[in-house]
């Protein structure tokens, strides 16, 4: 057997050296490690010295990429907002050219108004360009718990239906913000708005409800927290606990009010803040059968989590509408990428929003067709189907 001798104190042999103490070699490696965290930190150059908000790094990932400017087939985009009788003849001509790069057929103004302004709306947008448009009414909470409030707001929900209407849209200020007469918060699914979602279901025409938002802006604005960058540029959308009730009693109301009125159609937008958790929202969607779910604004959700997003949206194809909510031509085209493509790590349009990367889907034909306008033809009737493909 081969044996071998301790060399003596303070000797060196090729390639390694040896402790004060002689208990063996020490790797050289090791050595100069040991010498090199004796010395002064570098000061960081000056190109890294940025913060997280400042850090924006380029995609090294080479892969193939399917850039789709034009959707596959015709939508309808349920969640517009413009300014309806604030648009000029030449703005109003220059949206219906990019609707027509973007394959758009059908633009939902969520933005209607009520009344006067709808009409005047209407007329602006609709009257130049028929069947293009399609406008949703708003309402306004103020007076809730006057008597005849609900009655009253009811009769203007006909009234705006007969003057051109073809839903309802209820911005999120109802259960966060709205007060009733007393100063207390209007929640959800107050008794007193009863009139009104009865009313809807009784014209035939659908709600397009905003409830609450992210759920993380509720979360402390931590490391932990997953939109930190979104909140840290946008800090008013922060809900602190002392003025604004928890996520999960809001959305809680949502739900409630949905089971409380069965014949009328609810469209929760913004996949109802439930996209990061595809399962819990499928179990909704199974329990209450008047439930709908539209995308605006969060595409995002969708393409991080391709393989079970595919699944799902196969398993409830019948309950999704497309939308985008605030209008950017180019944004709609993350839209068709993640749903057209099997594109790999590709940017999401604003890095605010989610700072992970896109996945496309690669959706068959025929969930394309029922997301991008089948569903919105069976919920709103007023669409001009011969838009469509038959």
């Amino acid at each position: 057997m081969r044996r071998f001798t301790a060399p003596r104190p303070g000797a060196a042999h090729a390639g390694r050296a040896t402790t004060p103490d002689a208990r063996g070699p020490l790797p050289a490696a090791l050595l100069a490690a040991a010498v090199l965290a004796t010395l002064p930190a570098p000061s960081p150059l000056a190109a890294q010295d940025v913060t997280v908000v400042e850090y924006e790094p380029r995609n090294t990932l080479v892969v193939p990429e399917n850039l789709v400017t034009r959707a596959r087939f015709p939508f309808v985009d349920i969640h517009g907002h413009q300014r309806g009788r604030g648009m000029s003849p030449e703005a109003v001509d220059r949206l219906i050219a990019e609707m027509d790069e973007l394959n758009m057929a059908v633009m939902v103004n969520l933005s209607g108004g009520s009344g006067i302004s709808l009409v005047e709306g209407l007329e602006t947008l609709a009257g130049r360009h028929p069947s293009r448009f399609v406008f949703f009414a708003n309402i306004n909470f103020f007076g809730v718990g006057e008597p005849g409030w609900g009655e009253a707001a009811a009769a203007q929900l006909e009234e705006d239906a007969r003057n051109g209407a073809a839903g309802l849209k209820i911005f999120k200020g109802l259960g966060m913000a709205d007060r009733d007469t007393d100063g207390n918060r209007i929640p959800v699914d107050d008794p007193r708005l009863a009139p009104v979602w009865d009313k809807a279901g009784e014209l035939g025409i659908p709600v397009l409800i905003h409830s609450a938002d992210p759920a993380e802006f509720w979360q402390p604005h931590d490391r932990f927290n997953e939109r930190w960058l979104e909140l840290r540029l946008r800090p008013r959308r922060i809900r602190p606990p002392d003025r604004f009730p928890p996520f999960e009693q809001i959305i809680g109301e949502q739900h409630n009010l949905f089971r409380n009125h069965p014949n009328t159609n609810f469209i929760a937008a913004h996949l109802g803040w439930l996209g990061h958790d595809l399962g819990r929202l499928g179990q909704l969607l199974d329990e209450i059968p008047n439930m709908y779910v539209g995308l605006g604004a969060v595409i995002y959700e969708l393409g991080r989590q391709p393989r079970f997003a595919r699944q799902w949206l196969t398993r409830y194809q019948d309950r999704v509408l497309m939308g985008k909510d605030s209008y950017n031509q180019e944004e709609f085209h993350t839209y068709f990428r993640v749903f057209e493509t099997a594109d790999e790590y590709f940017d999401y349009y604003r890095n605010y929003h989610a700072f992970w990367q896109m996945y496309g889907l690669d959706l068959p034909d025929e969930v394309l067709r029922k997301i991008y306008y089948g569903n919105a033809l069976k919920l709103v009737p007023a669409i001009d189907r011969s838009l469509f493909p038959g």
